[in-house]
């Protein structure tokens, strides 16, 4: 009897417990679910979380997805930033920095793409070839370009010569089209020829090796007289003490070199209804948005040569020392940091600065005491501003020597060449090169009214004078 008894006992015990472990299973069963709800769901609301307060510690969280995918914490876009400036540089042939660029990112080896652009540019840069005929390599010059031909060729006692020794905006955007199109490459004097040391430390100068693609033809370019000088922007004759500002006389030019809001060079202009305006008014910032546009049409990031003197001042500031008393002492301190700030500027950018001397007499003609006086003058007032420099353009393109190569016992050489200078360029209707051993010597040719018009026969090889000869010049051009 006991047996029976016992038995209903032990049953009812053991259905007890499993109901209670069935319903601690579902209670958990629950706890879980709603875990995983409430993580699913936030508080239960469908809406996306709202961004934490300006105030919080914790940082906020983008209520969409990310659009650019990151990976060691690089965006797709910054990748695709350094592409793009990597493929800029390799576009102007220097595929050497371009690699190293992209090497150099901390995240080179977790983006396969940069090395695929890497091996890219290698093969490009194993097509290229070294130009071997550097003595054959011209050399263009322009002074301050047009803008507004009615006012440049109003008929006032400046007309004529803008008509000879000018070359309009319209004329040179043309050039820089077509020159383009025939495979013309902008390269520095850098490139052209450079100074070596052998291996017992004696130095000479050596035609550099240009590499670029078979058929490209390497070419200088310059501009002489960037001053922007009185008689183009004012009436009065700036050579005095008495500083001469833009004013409604100017004669169609831009009058001053400036900082853009994009950290490039650009320039100031007067518009004929008295507004000053920013943009490209001249060769450098045209030269600048050609290149943007075409970076193959510059070798290795070159750029012009801008040759300036010094008896006015620089790219339109009036930087002459004796105009301090006229203009009082703080207003020319500023003139000069200002000129300072855009010399900066046009050397961070690949701009060469040269001298064009201090007064822009001819040195051919000059004693040799003369030539030092005003080159000391230069050194004096003008390097100060614009830095140092190893290129001269001649005054007048008026050359110290003939076209024989430059004795050691000329004067005017050893004082050019005491004062620094390595390179020496005049000017000449033809390319012409030399190669000494201490210096290169080189001819530059004018794109101007007077070239363009009595002689285009001259200027076949760069481009078709035809077509880039601006209606609104008047003509005949006058003859020198």
């Amino acid at each position: 009897m006991s047996g029976n008894y016992n038995r209903p006992k032990s049953s009812n015990r053991n259905f007890l417990i499993a109901a209670i472990v069935v319903l601690s299973i579902a209670l958990v069963a629950a706890v879980v679910a709603l875990i995983l709800f409430e993580k699913e769901n936030g508080s239960g609301e469908t809406t996306a979380p709202t961004v934490p307060s300006s105030s919080s510690t914790v940082p906020s969280t983008p209520t969409t997805a990310p659009t650019e995918p990151t990976q060691g914490g690089v965006t797709e876009a910054e990748v695709q930033e350094l592409i793009a400036k990597a493929d800029f540089i390799a576009a102007g042939y220097d595929y050497e920095k371009a690699i190293a660029m992209l090497k150099s990112a901390p995240y080179y080896s977790e983006k396969p793409i940069l090395a695929e652009k890497v091996a890219a540019y290698e093969q490009a840069d194993s097509q290229l070839v070294v130009f071997k005929k550097n003595s054959s390599i011209t050399h263009i010059f322009f002074h301050s370009l047009i803008v507004d031909t009615d006012r440049a060729f109003d008929g006032d006692v400046d007309a004529d010569s803008y008509n000879l020794y000018m070359t309009t905006v319209s004329e040179f955007n043309a050039i820089l089209e077509q020159m383009y199109e025939r495979g013309y490459v902008l390269i520095s004097p850098y490139d052209m020829a450079y100074e070596v040391t052998d291996e017992n430390g004696n130095t000479r100068f050596e035609y550099g090796k240009i590499r670029l693609p078979e058929g490209k033809i390497p070419f200088m370019m310059s501009q002489d007289d960037l001053n922007y000088y009185s008689y183009m922007v004012g009436t009065k004759d700036g050579r005095y003490d008495v500083p001469e500002f833009v004013d409604e006389n100017c004669d169609g030019f831009a009058h001053k070199l400036v900082i853009g809001e994009d950290g490039y060079p650009t320039c100031e202009y007067l518009t004929p209804e008295g507004e000053i305006v920013t943009g490209d008014y001249d060769l450098v910032p045209l030269l600048e948005s050609f290149i943007q546009k075409h970076p193959d049409f510059s070798y290795h990031g070159a750029r012009a040569i801008l040759g300036v003197t010094g008896f006015e001042g620089v790219f339109g500031y009036r930087t002459k020392p004796g105009f301090k008393d006229a203009m009082g002492a703080e207003a020319y301190e500023k003139e000069v940091a200002d000129a300072k700030a855009i010399s900066q500027c046009l050397r961070d950018h690949g701009w060469i600065i040269a001298s064009h001397s201090w007064g822009h007499p001819a040195y051919g003609n000059l004693t040799p005491e003369r030539v030092e006086r005003d080159s000391t003058r230069w050194e004096t007032e003008v390097q100060p501003i614009v830095g140092d420099t190893d290129v001269i353009l001649y005054p007048h393109g008026s050359d110290i020597h003939d076209w024989h190569p430059i004795p050691a016992d000329n004067e005017k050489f050893n004082i050019l060449y005491e004062d620094g200078y390595r390179y020496f360029f005049n000017v000449d209707s033809n390319t012409w090169n030399q190669l000494g051993t201490n210096h290169f010597r080189g001819g530059r040719r004018n794109l101007d009214g007077f070239r363009m018009y009595h002689e285009p026969e001259l200027l076949e090889d760069l481009f078709d004078v035809e077509a880039v000869f601006d209606k609104n010049r008047p003509t005949p051009v006058p003859e020198i």
